[in-house]
């Protein structure tokens, strides 16, 4: 019995060993068959299509947007010194940081008692030269009369001594007689220039009592000046700045306290490229009067100021290059000197013109065009101006017809195309949305996936934030959940 097993065991063994070696047999025969027919090249394979955001040129007007980065800065600043020295008796109460101050606000008063002394001198010295003036006019117009009556009497003795030649003449007179009347003339003329002599003394006496007139008034306003600076007062309305002023501190002569800026008075001044420069001139090298928008990014708040190009610097600085241009703000509310802020300014309008994404131009100068038939082809353009993600390119004869908008390494000259606009694209991507799988978490579950989260160093901020909001929903993606929880160990 044990020999019939045996041997109906081996008779099985030899019948599934043939039964391989036949299998084995009709598969090697067929690879060499199918290896020498060759490929089946009657058959056409389905050529692959690729899906592309599409977008039509149209032909507008747009006028470019330069961007450049500037630092505001104040027109008017005036710096507050220190006139004359001595102890600071008073200081307005709006003597400090950023306060508001009137124009002719009193704000820094030191001590005025050496002023006001001198002052007080310079009066005295005012009043006595005042007094010595009117004394030499008076002496001036005694010394001419007293010269006009000694030339009267002059031409009396003069009359006497013609008088007494006439009867000397005649042979009346003595000899006596014409010696003393030519002794009274003598006298006569003599009287005359003496008399002469003190007119001149007496003019040049009230001109020297003019010049020292003259210089008292000059002492005296000299002495008033004095006075008047040791009050520092506001030039104009501004806000103060840099203040360094304490009451009771001793101050010399031009000493700085502080700073006046005119908050209402801004510009900002930015540097440009060459090329860019080359754009804001007109044909005889000035500079455009164009507008410009100055943004201020504050903390996520935007402030915003219009403006126009004022003027540019005469000369390129050392080691810098471009042009450094200012541009007077018009409305500035919330900004201050100092600010760095973005400047874009409005450029001449171009025509004939469209704006693409810069993905959608090539390195070569070109963009892939959709034929009649969804195929690309590529094409060149003229590219006017790069602005941020964007590109201003010439129409010309591309007009009407659809580009590329974001080009890949997939696709080139000869690919066909799905062309997706950009409402077909949203599309696509809302329907796979939808189709990405969710799942439901239980409380435990979600509260560990959270708490793994927010103890991850190694995320940022901003996708830890994300990931913790869709892990707050009701339904969570099953492709979050899964790498969370490979993350864990899970």
């Amino acid at each position: 019995m044990g020999f019939l097993t045996r041997s109906l065991l081996g008779l099985f063994l030899l019948a599934a060993t043939l039964a391989l070696l036949a299998v084995g047999g009709v598969t090697l025969r067929n690879a060499i068959e199918a290896a020498n027919e060759g490929p089946d090249w009657s058959r056409d394979p389905s050529e692959r299509i690729f899906s592309a955001r599409v977008l039509r040129l149209e032909p507008a007007r747009i006028a470019p947007v330069m961007i450049a980065y500037g630092e505001v800065r104040s027109r008017r600043e005036l710096e507050l010194r220190a006139a004359a020295s001595g102890r600071i008796v008073g200081l307005a109460d709006d003597f400090q940081d950023g306060a508001a101050v009137e124009a002719g606000q009193l704000l820094v008063k030191i001590d005025p008692a050496d002023a006001q002394s001198a002052l007080d001198l310079a009066r005295n010295g005012m009043r006595e030269a005042e007094a010595e003036e009117r004394e030499a006019i008076r002496a001036l117009s005694l010394a001419r009369d007293d010269l006009a009556a000694a030339e009267d009497q002059a031409v009396l003795r003069d009359r006497a001594l013609q008088r007494q030649r006439d009867i000397a003449d005649r042979g009346l007179g003595t000899a006596a007689d014409l010696e003393t009347a030519e002794l009274a003339m003598s006298n006569a003329v003599q009287g005359v220039l003496a008399r002469r002599k003190a007119l001149a003394d007496a003019e040049a006496r009230a001109d020297r009592a003019v010049t020292a007139l003259e210089r008292q008034r000059l002492a005296l306003a000299e002495a008033e000046r004095g006075l008047t600076d040791t009050e520092l007062r506001a030039g104009f309305s501004g806000v103060l700045s840099g203040v360094a002023a304490v009451a009771g501190g001793l101050v010399s002569t031009n000493e700085k306290l502080g700073e006046l800026i005119d908050p209402d008075a801004l510009e900002v001044s930015f540097r440009v490229s060459t090329t860019q420069y080359a754009r804001l001139i007109d044909r005889d090298g000035r500079l455009n009067a164009l507008p410009l928008v100055a943004t201020l990014d504050v903390l996520g708040a935007t402030l915003e100021a219009e403006g126009r190009l004022a003027r540019v610097s005469a000369a390129v600085g050392e080691g810098t290059s471009g042009r450094l241009i200012f541009a007077r703000l018009e409305n500035a509310p919330g900004f201050r000197p100092g600010d760095f802020v973005t400047v874009r300014i409005a450029e001449p309008a171009l025509d004939d013109v469209a704006v693409v994404p810069g993905r959608a131009i090539g390195s070569d100068g070109t963009v892939l065009v959709l034929d009649a038939e969804d195929r690309l082809e590529t094409h060149p353009v003229d590219l006017l101006r790069r602005q941020g993600d964007d590109a201003i390119i010439r129409v010309g004869a591309l007009a009407g017809r659809e580009i590329v908008a974001e080009r890949t390494t997939l696709l080139g000259a000869g690919i066909l195309v799905r062309p997706l606009s950009d409402a077909g694209a949203s599309e696509a991507n809302d329907r796979s949305a939808e189709n990405v799988p969710l799942v439901d978490l239980t409380p435990e579950r979600r509260a560990a996936l959270i708490a793994f989260v927010e103890n991850a160093s190694d995320m940022a901020e901003a996708a830890k934030a994300r990931v913790l909001a869709r892990l707050r929903e009701d339904r969570v993606p099953a492709e979050i959940v899964a790498r969370i929880e490979a993350r864990m160990g899970g």
